[in-house]
């Protein structure tokens, strides 16, 4: 039997904070559970200490999740997540990871969040976010759980579930749901998916770009094909070749919607990547892909972005 993760326990959060903001942000980690979820008999789900996942969580929360810690009170739970392995079976079987996220994923999830709402959250409102398998887990609950509790959902500043697909069946199927318009807009969903021009070019298979899927700009915050010059952008998260330590960078990240694959086209390079992964990348975001570099190409636009929509959130009340 799957028994549910027991967030009372500190040692089951990443980060549980101090409470010093008037907003708070709920982050879902993307999948982290990644090489060794290939190895012969690995399960499908990683244990809460699973190696390769814990050190992944630790630098998603550098690249990622501290672009909400300025503005909002970050709380991060470790939870049992799907490999990337058994992510890509389900989603070549199905046409999406969903089914992938049932079970394990989303009891930890959801238990997470009944354990935040219940204690911790104090009727503060709050933004959801994630990236990758974090933000289809967004996605999911916003159609579920948050369904189930409007009177969580109507304290939502918004939704960040970069890195995944959120498409014009999902909207329709979920007409309670709204996707951004602009960049100060509440209560919406924002989303992106990044890639190389090549990705476009040859129409390449990519498991987070769905059919009729949507992308805001996150440097000018249109929806469409308007370009954002690199000159827009505040600045990228990127690791530095000669220390090793990650550092705001000018990598030439500009920004144009491609409408009819629904992603963010943008010309600068990704963070280089040794040989077995730069193959494992390919294989499942495709040649060109930028699914690393969601956050980290647009770093500093994403934290003035939340900033700006927790403004806008606290004049409306």
């Amino acid at each position: 039997m799957n028994q549910k993760t027991d967030y009372s326990q500190k040692a089951n959060w990443y980060k549980f904070p101090e409470i010093t903001k008037d907003i708070d942000t709920f982050y879902i980690y993307a999948t982290e559970y990644i090489m060794t979820s290939f190895e012969e008999g690995a399960p499908d789900y990683a244990a809460l200490d699973n190696e390769e996942m814990l050190a992944g969580v630790e630098v998603e929360y550098k690249g990622h999740a501290t672009t909400f810690e300025a503005s909002t009170n970050l709380f991060l739970p470790y939870y049992r997540q799907s490999g990337l392995k058994y992510a890509g079976e389900i989603s070549k079987k199905t046409g999406n990871i969903d089914e992938g996220l049932l079970g394990m994923p989303y009891d930890d999830i959801t238990a997470a969040l009944d354990y935040y709402f219940e204690n911790c959250n104090g009727g503060r409102p709050f933004i959801l976010a994630g990236h990758s398998q974090g933000s289809a887990m967004s996605l999911l609950l916003l159609r579920t759980y948050f369904k189930d509790h409007p009177e969580y959902y109507a304290r939502m500043v918004a939704a960040y579930t970069i890195g995944y697909s959120v498409t014009d069946e999902y909207l329709a199927a979920n007409p309670h749901l709204k996707f951004a318009t602009g960049e100060t807009d509440t209560g919406v969903i924002i989303a992106w998916n990044t890639e190389g021009p090549k990705n476009a070019e040859v129409n390449a298979n990519n498991i987070v770009v769905l059919p009729n899927t949507r992308s805001i700009n996150p440097l000018n915050w249109k929806l469409d094909e308007t370009y954002a010059p690199a000159s827009m952008n505040l600045g990228s998260l990127m690791t530095d070749q000669e220390t090793g330590k990650p550092e705001i960078k000018d990598v030439g990240a500009d920004a144009q919607i491609n409408l009819a694959r629904g992603v963010v086209i943008t010309h600068a390079k990704g963070e280089p990547m040794d040989e077995e992964t730069a193959k494992a990348a390919a294989r499942f975001f495709g040649p060109d892909g930028r699914h690393n570099e969601d956050y980290l190409f647009f770093y500093n636009n994403i934290k003035e972005n939340v900033a700006k929509r927790v403004e806008a959130y606290l004049k409306e009340r």
